[in-house]
C-alpha cells in the first residue's frame, strides 16, 4: 500500500506525530520495535518529532498528532505547545496515552493545564469506546477511536511450537494488577512467566513459580509470547490493550477484565467483571481441562483479531 493510498484511506493528508521520544523521522515497516504508537506512525506515513522541538519545525503538515507524556508535565506546561503546533500544522489532535484518568494524579495546576490543552485540540484520538464517552463528556470535543494496531510484516511466519505454561501480562502494581493475574494463574499448576516492565516493584523475583523475562523489543516479545499456551491480564487500568491483542493474533486464549475493547472483542468467552477472580479461576480451569473450549477460544481470538484489528480493517 503506497503513501497516497494510505493518506486517502485515512483522510489525514500529511501527518506529523509528536512524542517525548528524542528522535526524528519515519518508521519503516521492518522496525522491530513496532509497538502501538510506532505502528500507527508507520501506517500513516507520519514524520515523528520530539515534542520539545516543535518550535523549530519549518515543514508544514495537514495534521499534527501529539502524545502528551505521562511524566514531565511540569516542564511541558511551560512550553508554548499549542502555539508551536499551530505554526506547523493545519489541524492538531491529541493521542491518548495510558488510561483516561491518569492526569488526575498530577498536581491541580497541571490537571488544569492538561484539560485546557485538550480544549485547544481540534480532535481527540482514544483507545476504547469507553474512552470516547469519557473525553466527549469532559471536553465536548470530537473524539475518534484509534484502536491498537499491529504491523504483521515481521511476524507472519512464526515457527509452529508446542505451547505450554502461562504468561501474565504485567507487574505487581495497581497499574497492571499483576497480583490478581498471578493468583488466578496458580489454578493451572504450571510455570508462570511475566514480562519486565517499567512499573516492576521490588521483591517480585521472590515469589514462587514466577519467572521474569528481561525487557525486550516488540518483535522479540511476540516471538517469546508465541511459546505460551495461556494468557492472563487482569489489569484494572484500561489503556491500549496490547497484551490481549497480541495474544489474539497468536491464537492464545487470554483471560481479562471487561471494559477493554481488545479483550472484549477478541476474547469474549474469557472476559470477566472487574474483580471477579473466582470466575477467572473457573475459566482457566476450563481452558486446561476442556480441549474443545480451549480450541473454541483460540479460534474466536484469531477470527476476531482479523475481523476487528487487522491493518486492512482500520478507518479512523
Amino acid at each position: 500500500m503506497d503513501v497516497r493510498t494510505r493518506n486517502e484511506r485515512f483522510n489525514m493528508g500529511k501527518v506529523a506525530w509528536f512524542t517525548e521520544g528524542g528522535w526524528s523521522g519515519k518508521i519503516p515497516r521492518n522496525n522491530p520495535g513496532m509497538r502501538n504508537d510506532s505502528a500507527w506512525m508507520c501506517v500513516l506515513d507520519a514524520v515523528h518529532y520530539p515534542v520539545w522541538e516543535i518550535h523549530n519545525i519549518t515543514e508544514k503538515y495537514d495534521l499534527g498528532i501529539v502524545t502528551l507524556p505521562k511524566k514531565n508535565i511540569d516542564k511541558l506546561s511551560q512550553y508554548p505547545l499549542i502555539e508551536s503546533l499551530r505554526k506547523c500544522c493545519d489541524k492538531i489532535a491529541y493521542m491518548q496515552e495510558g488510561p483516561h484518568w491518569y492526569f488526575q494524579d498530577y498536581p491541580l495546576d497541571q490537571q488544569i493545564w492538561f484539560f485546557n490543552t485538550l480544549q485547544e485540540m481540534d480532535l481527540l484520538y482514544v483507545h476504547n469506546e469507553s474512552d470516547i464517552q469519557y473525553f466527549k463528556g469532559l471536553t465536548n470535543k470530537e473524539c475518534r477511536l484509534m484502536p491498537t494496531l499491529m504491523i504483521e510484516d515481521l511476524i507472519k511466519d512464526l515457527p509452529s511450537v508446542e505451547r505450554k505454561n502461562i504468561m501474565i501480562g504485567g507487574n505487581f502494581c495497581n497499574w497492571y494488577g499483576g497480583f490478581d493475574s498471578y493468583m488466578v494463574a496458580q489454578e493451572a499448576d504450571c510455570p508462570i512467566y511475566i514480562p519486565t516492565m517499567g512499573r516492576k516493584i521490588e521483591g517480585e523475583e521472590q515469589l514462587p513459580n514466577l519467572t521474569h523475562l528481561p525487557y525486550m523489543d516488540w518483535l522479540s516479545w511476540i516471538k517469546e509470547l508465541n511459546k505460551f499456551k495461556y494468557g492472563i491480564h487482569l489489569m484494572r487500568t484500561h489503556a491500549a490493550g496490547t497484551f490481549a491483542l497480541n495474544c489474539a493474533y497468536l491464537g492464545i486464549p487470554c483471560i481479562g477484565y471487561e471494559g477493554l475493547d481488545t479483550q472484549e472483542k477478541c476474547h469474549p468467552h474469557l472476559t470477566v467483571k472487574l474483580g471477579d477472580l473466582d470466575n477467572a479461576k473457573v475459566l482457566l480451569t476450563l481452558l486446561k481441562t476442556d480441549e474443545d473450549f480451549y480450541k473454541k477460544c483460540s479460534k474466536v481470538a484469531k477470527e476476531n483479531y482479523n475481523k476487528y484489528y487487522s491493518e486492512s480493517k482500520f478507518k479512523i
